[in-house]
Parts: C-alpha cells; sequence; structure tokens
C-alpha cells in the first residue's frame, strides 16, 4: 500500500524562493508561446509596446495586458474553425474539445492537445490524492458526460492513481443512489448543489439513508459551497462523509483544492498555476493576506489555447497561515468567495449572494434551496429572499433567527417569502438562484 503523503513531494514541498522561481520560468516559457503562436496574443502583446524579453523580472509580469472572457468570444468561430487566433498548435494536433456553460453569455470553445489532457489528469492527481483517494477507492462520477468540462479530467486523474471509475452519466438521480449502494463506491464527486439533492432523494422519495451508504469522501467543484462551513456541515451530515473543495475552470484547468487537513480554504497548485490577485477598485496586485480581490491566473503548462493572465472574476484572498499538511503551496483562505460580476451594491452596502448561502444553511428548520432577488422598488433597492421550510417547522420557530442572522451577516433588510419544502427549483450542475433584476428596470 502506497503510504506517501504528497503525490509530487518535490513540488509540493519545495522551498518558497524556489517554487517563484520555477514560476517564473515557466511563465516566461508560456508567454513566449502565446507570442510566438498565437496572432490574438501577439496582437494583444504588440499593442501594449511589450514582448516576452520585456519580462525581467516576476514584478514585470503584471504589465502583461490581462485576458477577459469577452475576448475570447469575439475571436472564435473563425478559421482555424471554430476556435481562430488563439489556437497555437495544427488544428490536427487538437485532440479534445469542451465548452464552457455558457451561464454568462456565449460558451467559449477549448481546445485540447493530448498533452493538455495529460496535463489536466496531472493537476486532478494532485487533488485527489490530496484528498485521501487511493487505487482502493472506487469512485462514482454522477454528472453528464457532456461538452462542458465538469468532471470529466477528474475521471482521468482518479485512473492515474489506479482508482477504479463508475460513470454514472446518463442514469437518473434515483439510478445513481441505487449504483452507489450496489457497487460500494467510496468516493463521489459532484456540486454542492447536486450532493444535497441527492441526499434528498434518496430520503425522501426512495427510504434510503445516504449516511449509511458506502460513500466516505466527496469532492465538489461548480460552486462555492463546499467552502461555506454550514452547507460544507449539511454535506456531511447527509452522507456521513468528508466533503473537499475544489476549484477549476474551463478556460483555466483545475487550479486549487483542499487537502486532507481541511485548512478552512484551498491550496492553489503553484507548481502548475501562477495565481494574482488584483484590487477589484484599484487594480493594484495584492500580496498581503486579508485583502479580498478578483483572480488573475496564468496555467503554466497548457499549449493549445494558452491561459497567460486571464480575468477569472473569482473573488479570493491569501491566508496568512500556512497548512499543517506541510505543502508550500499558498492558501487562498474560505475559497473562492463568490464572483466579482455577483459582488454588488445593494442600498450602499456591498452585497455577496455567498453570505446568504451561509445564513441558511447555518439555520436548521430551512431546507437546502433558496433564491436572492434584488429589485427595484421606485428608487430604493430591494432584495427578495425565498426559502423553504422543512416539514413540520413553523414560520415563527425560525424567522427571528433569519432576520437577525442576516442582519448581522450582510448588514441589510430582506423581504423574506417561506415556501414549502421541495417548492423551489432543484439543480443538478450549478445552481441559478441569484438574479439582478435592476438591470433590466
Amino acid at each position: 500500500m502506497n503510504r506517501q503523503k504528497y503525490w509530487n513531494p518535490l513540488l509540493e514541498t519545495m522551498p518558497r524562493e524556489k517554487l517563484k522561481q520555477l514560476q517564473f520560468k515557466k511563465f516566461k516559457r508560456i508567454l513566449t508561446w502565446a507570442y510566438t503562436h498565437s496572432k490574438f496574443h501577439r496582437a494583444l502583446y504588440d499593442t501594449a509596446g511589450l514582448t516576452p524579453d520585456d519580462i525581467r523580472s516576476f514584478d514585470d509580469i503584471k504589465k502583461i495586458p490581462k485576458v477577459e472572457k469577452s475576448m475570447m468570444r469575439d475571436i472564435q468561430k473563425k478559421d482555424p474553425y471554430p476556435y481562430g487566433d488563439a489556437l497555437c498548435v495544427p488544428l490536427e494536433e487538437v485532440s479534445a474539445f469542451r465548452q464552457t456553460s455558457g451561464t454568462t453569455g456565449q460558451p467559449v470553445y477549448q481546445p485540447d492537445t493530448l498533452q493538455d489532457w495529460d496535463w489536466w489528469a496531472e493537476c486532478w492527481a494532485f487533488i485527489l490524492w490530496s484528498q485521501g483517494y487511493r487505487a482502493k477507492d472506487r469512485v462514482f462520477l454522477p454528472f453528464g458526460y457532456n461538452i462542458f468540462v465538469a468532471f470529466w479530467a477528474a475521471h482521468y486523474g482518479s485512473e492515474k492513481l489506479g482508482c477504479e471509475v463508475v460513470p454514472g452519466g446518463i442514469l437518473d438521480t434515483q439510478a445513481r443512489i441505487l449504483k452507489i449502494q450496489e457497487l460500494n463506491a467510496t468516493a463521489m464527486m459532484a456540486t454542492p448543489t447536486y450532493v444535497l439533492n441527492m441526499a434528498d432523494v434518496a430520503k425522501n422519495k426512495m427510504g434510503i439513508d445516504s449516511r449509511e451508504l458506502s460513500i466516505s469522501k466527496i469532492t465538489c467543484a461548480g460552486e462555492p459551497g463546499a467552502g461555506i462551513p454550514s452547507t460544507k456541515k449539511r454535506m456531511e451530515d447527509a452522507w456521513g462523509a468528508k466533503v473537499y473543495d475544489h476549484c477549476g475552470a474551463t478556460e483555466i484547468g483545475a487550479w486549487a483544492y483542499e487537502c486532507e487537513d481541511q485548512p478552512h480554504g484551498m491550496h492553489v497548485n503553484e507548481a502548475m498555476f501562477l495565481v494574482e490577485i488584483e484590487d477589484i477598485e484599484t487594480g493594484h496586485i495584492i500580496e498581503e493576506p486579508g485583502r479580498r480581490g478578483k483572480m488573475i491566473i496564468t496555467a503554466l503548462d497548457r499549449i493549445a489555447q494558452p491561459c497567460v493572465r486571464f480575468d477569472s472574476k473569482d473573488v479570493i484572498e491569501w491566508d496568512s497561515e500556512s497548512c499543517t499538511c506541510g505543502r508550500t503551496f499558498r492558501l487562498i483562505k474560505g475559497g473562492v468567495l463568490g464572483r466579482s460580476d455577483d459582488i454588488t451594491k445593494v442600498k450602499g452596502v456591498l452585497f455577496s449572494p455567498a453570505a446568504i448561502e451561509e445564513v441558511v444553511r447555518s439555520i436548521d428548520g430551512l431546507g437546502d434551496e433558496f433564491e436572492i432577488i434584488v429589485d427595484k422598488q421606485g428608487d430604493v433597492d430591494r432584495i427578495k429572499l425565498k426559502v423553504e421550510l422543512l416539514p413540520e417547522v413553523t414560520r415563527l420557530s425560525v424567522e427571528n433567527t433569519l432576520i437577525d442572522q442576516l442582519r448581522l451577516k450582510t448588514n441589510l433588510r430582506y423581504q423574506i417569502e417561506y415556501y414549502d419544502y421541495g417548492s423551489l427549483p432543484r439543480y443538478e450542475v450549478k445552481a441559478k438562484r441569484f438574479k439582478d433584476l435592476r438591470k433590466k428596470q
């Protein structure tokens, strides 16, 4: 039995100074590759009056222009079709197609070479090994195998570790639960929303206690939920399993993960990614812990369609502490805290939907689902919060606690609507619980 603590001990415990040198070397390499092989990147850097030779120190990296998803949309559906000017390899070298979910606009196409796909699997090997996955595990993947990247790379990462993989793509929720029960699957990966939904279906439609199934660990992605203490607790209580967070994106890769020590945050895989945190207001790069900003990220080894200083819109902050696991990769405190697109001002107060999730999921008597709608009544902002009451729970028993906690955690007042359990929409992939209607009024 392999008792090695780290998947790649050399990289995961590398002294910080050497790790920074490695990142800079890799950054120069991928920047030069993009400048040489991508019409899109060359034009972007030429317009800024920069070439790779101008990047002589780590501090120079911030001079490189950022790439936004809208730019990628503009250059695609052109020759070499459908990827356009960002493609850095001959079209015949592309071996995998994925696309973004399109939840924030037109999907972006993502080509990968076979080398890129091996890189994806290696990223996931770091994640899964750190969370205790080993060859003895039987991993059930209850997601629709589709054009979205979802847990595709997790499948190959699991195989790389020697795990047995059970692809539950075409099965419905009840069939997935029965297959977990039949095969004694030991691990599972899904969005927090779907993890809770599966437990709900098992209990209320099938009379199965998900805690009595064989799942011992669950890896989540796609939503901030696994990094929100109350949501993590609900999932762990529902399944009797350890729940781990991870973060990745189609255009970026699997860049951060929570290890077995669960340090209330995630490690950035700094051997394979360069993460910068940019102040949302000033654009300055934040080096110190405790200040939130949006993540600018570079995938240091992905070649078909490079991700160089990509503006992810994810809001994160550096943790002041290192992890007890011994990895030298820095931590982001609390994981991904939301998206800069969703952080907005309501009645002059900065507001994040993740703060409401933490409150709702912390109150016994409320269901897992909720909806947030921001609109205007005349010239005044209004927030409507829809929640579900669990069976046999009365509004009076939870209302005061809910109002007090919302005021304490968000400093705002809400118009709260209570619904019977099961009334609000359920989601299998990414939930859409936040709507800001002010832009449409």
